[in-house]
């Protein structure tokens, strides 16, 4: 099925999928709101991780109204509020909720918005091919890994576990303007941003395939469907949240055995920009159209309660 690449902070949907042509019709699913016939732009930015979700989204819709241009940027769930608090873009991609500091600096700058969430993910941690040794790792072994107190002495698998072979471990993660860093190091430390600086950091999730790739001892992690798309040169580990070990995908992310690395996505709507028919015909088809949008990109659907409380806040839109 169709996948997007998807650069650091310049991305723009690929210009196959931008195509121009006469104005639009509705989804069979119901989206309402119709776009005029006039060419029109929908400005994304955010989550790297969302960012192919919300790309298939817009090959979908683009099909559908061929007059609307959905440009996807990735500066990371925090760098994207940045520029939505800005009133740089329409919508915003999140691998988490909004803060309470983002959400003031948005109501200091006059932006109000609408949450909404759209799928769900199950943070995968992955390995390199060569790696035969850790094939389910604990959430205590994690954390001995990335906690701040392994800065500069937790330097090989064999401090990990006994019988770990001493490889150097060189740690892939997402850097700290991320919603996927601030989730990872709740989950697995305890507290959101507390790690140990002493990883490769990055926004582009092509960076961690690169280098857990290169490295014999590499970890690194980041979502489900990044390694969907790249498990020909990773592999995924399995994860011990107390349960025995799991491995990450969209059934055990369904069902909640994934812990505690599954996670609900969101889109955040500027209320002004909904005002645009093409901003709310957008926000309405990427909640009707929710299983073929999660299926095409490899994420997980919305439970049915997720689905109701997604399409009360795109009615509250209108």
């Amino acid at each position: 099925m169709p996948r997007f690449n998807l650069k650091v902070a310049a991305v723009v949907i690929p210009a196959a999928l931008l195509l121009t042509a006469c104005g639009g019709t509705n989804s069979a699913d119901g989206a309402s709101s119709t776009p005029t016939a006039s060419s029109s732009e929908i400005r994304i930015d955010g989550s790297s991780t969302v960012a192919p979700l919300a790309a298939a989204a817009g090959e979908l819709f683009k099909a559908e109204n061929a007059s609307v241009n959905v440009s996807v940027g990735t500066s990371g769930t925090g760098g994207g509020f940045k520029k939505f608090c800005a009133g740089e873009t329409d919508i915003s991609n999140a691998s988490r909720s909004i803060k309470d500091e983002e959400a003031a600096e948005c109501a200091a700058a006059g932006i109000e918005f609408t949450e909404i969430v759209v799928a769900n993910d199950a943070l995968t941690i992955v390995v390199n091919k060569e790696n035969d040794w850790a094939t389910c790792l604990t959430v205590d072994e994690l954390k001995k890994m990335w906690e701040p107190a392994a800065e500069g002495t937790v330097t090989s698998w064999s401090q990990i576990r006994a019988g770990f072979p001493d490889v150097p471990l060189d740690l892939y993660g997402a850097g700290t303007d991320s919603g996927t860093f601030d989730y990872f190091t709740k989950a697995i430390n305890g507290e959101e941003g507390a790690s140990r600086t002493d990883y490769n950091p990055t926004e582009d999730d092509n960076v961690t395939v690169q280098g857990v790739e290169g490295a014999k001892g590499a970890l690194g992690y980041f979502g489900l469907s990044y390694f969907e798309e790249n498990m020909d040169k990773l592999t995924a580990v399995e994860v011990d949240g107390g349960a025995g070990c799991v491995a990450p995908s969209i059934d055990t992310a369904q069902a909640g055995t994934y812990a505690p690395l599954s996670r609900p996505l969101f889109i955040y709507v500027s209320n002004a920009a909904a005002a645009r028919a093409e901003v709310l015909a957008f926000a309405e088809y990427f909640v009707a159209n929710d299983d073929a949008i999660t299926t095409k990109a490899l994420f997980v659907p919305l439970s049915a309660d997720q689905k109701t409380s997604a399409q009360t806040a795109v009615a509250g839109l209108k």
